[in-house]
């Protein structure tokens, strides 16, 4: 089939430089979040408890606490096996909990030693997000050749029970917990799936988790797509490749595939934004709370296309964080469609603070905005072309999703 293809002016020299000279702060937004630790406070380390000033003025009444902890300390059968200081870190948690918010998290010692081998990246699990839709603990995406891939989770099913424990009121970093094991050894996640009438069991193999980022096709219709698996820290930079690929295949129709893509590094997500924006012009803003100004994120630029390009982003309810801000400000601009189904909503920003030396305090201090306002976390964004992709298209191998993308972009001759 003859296909009219549009000349794209194309400055070499700018890519050439943003493939060489791509950097990457030292700040992690890995399924959301990012790490604090220039703005840690100090600890004074006490040995007994003391009243200490707090930074706000507050009308609470703290007799009902000390009230608790005497009747607790005098009164419980469990006194002998529990330290006060865990009592501390108990009442912590406690506070945290009290915020509403599931992304906000005391880590112990115990837990915090684990949260911070998961982000070195020096753990084993099955390799799936998971997050809190409407309460309930949920797969956001499982990640392509992972243990949980392989043996069928799909992004949207919902988690009842890990290893028969009832995940009810039970937080993320609690599931992970449960989740994460030993190479080698197994877990079973008890599951809901839209459409079907009961849970099922799926018994998953922990394994290393290596997690893929990008793959490319040049399909013989003249459309290119690039399938994104996750904003990782040199993700922007074989991004960049991938764009030099299109460039070089001649084609004018870009299929970008963020299906199941759970997010990661905040600046991936702007850096790539920028090969497609005007410079300057707002790719993601952040929203604080207590009056504080905005931060607005930028395209650093200069736009690579400077004639319309013909472009489609797929996404699906596995599609979250950064993901979502890429895709937001693609369509907010007028850059690509969105095709697909609604994204998972996951528009919140988690900063780490370190507590003492041992212990940390992972708590929301901002959430994510498209350029227009549009709150990811409230409402997610639902796409342009909505097609579903169901358990049948799964099961034959059917993906109408991308059918949807490709007959638009052959439409548009």
């Amino acid at each position: 089939m003859n296909l009219l293809k549009m000349k794209l002016k194309i400055n070499y020299k700018i890519l050439g430089y943003i493939i060489s000279s791509i950097i990457l702060v030292s700040v992690v937004f890995g399924i959301g979040l990012y790490f604090g630790y220039s703005h840690r406070p100090e600890i004074d380390k006490v040995s007994s408890v003391i009243n200490k000033t707090p930074s706000f003025e507050t009308s609470a009444d703290f007799d009902a606490f000390w009230k608790a902890w005497n009747i607790l300390k005098e009164k419980s059968i469990y006194t002998n096996k529990i330290t006060d200081q865990d009592r501390v870190w108990g009442a912590i948690s406690g506070l945290a909990q009290a915020s509403g918010d599931p992304y906000t998290t005391f880590f112990s010692p115990s837990d915090n030693k684990l949260f911070k081998d998961e982000i070195k990246g020096s753990f084993s699990g099955i390799g799936a997000e998971i997050g809190l839709k409407d309460k309930v603990l949920t797969v956001i995406s499982p990640l392509k050749g992972t243990p949980s891939f392989k043996a069928g989770l799909k992004a949207g099913d919902k988690v009842v029970k890990i290893n028969k424990k009832s995940t009810v009121d039970m937080s993320i970093d609690q599931a992970i917990g449960l989740i994460r094991g030993e190479k080698g050894t197994s877990v079973v996640l008890t599951i809901f799936r839209e459409g079907e009438n009961e849970a099922r069991d799926i018994s998953i193999i922990r394994d290393t988790i290596d997690i893929p980022t990008i793959e490319t096709e040049n399909r013989p219709d003249g459309i290119f797509t690039i399938k994104f698996y996750s904003f990782s820290e040199n993700s922007d930079r074989l991004f960049a490749n991938a764009v030099n690929e299109f460039i070089k295949s001649g084609d004018s129709k870009l299929i970008l595939d963020l299906r199941g893509n759970p997010g990661g590094y905040l600046d991936a997500a702007v850096n790539i934004g920028s090969f497609f924006i005007d410079q300057g012009k707002v790719i993601v803003k952040e929203e604080f709370g207590l009056n504080k100004k905005p931060q607005l994120y930028r395209s650093r630029g200069p736009r690579l296309f400077t004639d319309k390009l013909q472009f489609i982003v797929l996404v699906d309810g596995g599609s979250a964080s950064a993901s979502e801000i890429l895709a937001g400000a693609l369509r907010e601009h007028g850059i690509a469609t969105l095709v697909g189904e609604k994204t998972f909503g996951k528009g919140s920003v988690q900063e780490l603070i370190d507590i003492t030396p041992e212990t940390s305090l992972k708590v929301t201090v901002a959430k994510w905005l498209t350029p227009n306002g549009i709150s990811i976390s409230e409402s997610g964004l639902e796409p342009d072309v909505k097609v579903p992709f169901t358990i049948k298209d799964f099961e034959a191998k059917r993906d109408p999703q991308m059918d949807k993308a490709v007959e638009i972009l052959k439409a548009k001759n």
